[in-house]
């Protein structure tokens, strides 16, 4: 088992049913300093590392005016995060939490 599918003590995975009630478009990608899950700090920092947003051909165009702003939220998805984890211990303490009322990125 590899560190992104290891289960931590009191997590409970699933089989995940085939998807058929919703799609992706990735519209460009994110580029960091971190080569692993493990290595990706928690919690986010305004003095972090730079990171750089790429946007893919079709939807260069749609950047434009976004200048204008001095803040954007990006929506991302993790793409090395497990989905079918229902019951997690994110602090490694074995007080094991449903997936929907913890913040963490391994979620359906």
């Amino acid at each position: 088992m590899t560190a992104e599918t290891q289960l931590r003590e009191g997590e409970v995975a699933v089989d995940m049913p085939e998807a058929s009630d919703a799609g992706l478009v990735f519209v460009g990608r994110i580029r960091t300093p971190w080569k692993s899950r493990e290595e990706t700090p928690r919690q986010g920092n305004y003095n972090g590392p730079v990171c750089r947003l790429e946007i893919f051909e079709p939807w260069v165009p749609a950047l434009k005016g976004v200048d204008f702003y001095a803040h954007l939220e990006v929506i991302y998805w993790l793409h090395q995060s497990p989905r079918n984890l229902v019951l997690q211990s994110p602090k490694k303490n074995g007080l094991t939490r449903g997936t929907f009322s913890l913040r963490s990125p391994v979620r359906p």
